[in-house]
């Protein structure tokens, strides 16, 4: 019984505390469970996402592994919006590699890499239209980020993506007046 109460000691996240699942973004732990699968007793986080209506269940023993962390502090939120001021790189490989790379970024888990794919989808209203399989990365990136800020900041998704993209449009108008 003491090894129990010693592991329980050890978690790294608690219940009401805000994390982030690379697959699925921003979650909230609701309950530390320990459930019998195949005859093992096993202690599990029990992650809420409200916005997909989901709740999941990991192992507390595989949470590295899978990448999950805490939320980013203040100060990994500038150096995000450091990157979204930053010049779009859009490389000239084929698209559908491209696209594997944003999907590999967004579902990392690293908030720094999905700010990169936030800022370099990004269009404003006047530049060309987007194909739809850019807007969807574009929306999923930004969904993401937004979900994050806003958790970080305590405000709205709403407020976090009126940032997000004030950010970026102010930053484009910018990079057009210097060219």
């Amino acid at each position: 019984m003491a090894s129990k109460k010693g592991a329980r000691n050890k978690l790294s996240f608690k219940p009401g505390e805000f994390i982030v699942y690379p697959a699925h973004g921003v979650g909230k732990i609701v309950a530390v469970e320990t459930e019998e699968i195949a005859g093992m007793e096993l202690e599990l986080y029990v992650i809420d996402f409200d916005k997909e209506k989901m709740r999941l269940r990991v192992p507390t023993n595989k949470c590295e592994q899978i990448g999950m962390r805490k939320l980013s502090g203040k100060d990994i939120l500038d150096e995000v919006m450091n990157v979204l001021r930053g010049k779009p790189k859009v490389r000239r490989a084929m698209w559908s590699r491209r696209a594997q790379e944003y999907e590999a970024k967004i579902n990392s888990g690293d908030i720094i890499f999905v700010a990169e794919v936030v800022r370099d989808l990004y269009r404003p209203d006047d530049q060309p239209e987007q194909s739809y399989s850019e807007r969807q990365l574009f929306e999923a990136a930004l969904d993401r980020l937004a979900r994050e800020v806003s958790a970080v900041k305590k405000v709205s998704e709403t407020q976090a993506t009126e940032e997000i993209r004030e950010v970026l449009s102010t930053a484009r108008k910018k990079s057009i007046r210097a060219a």
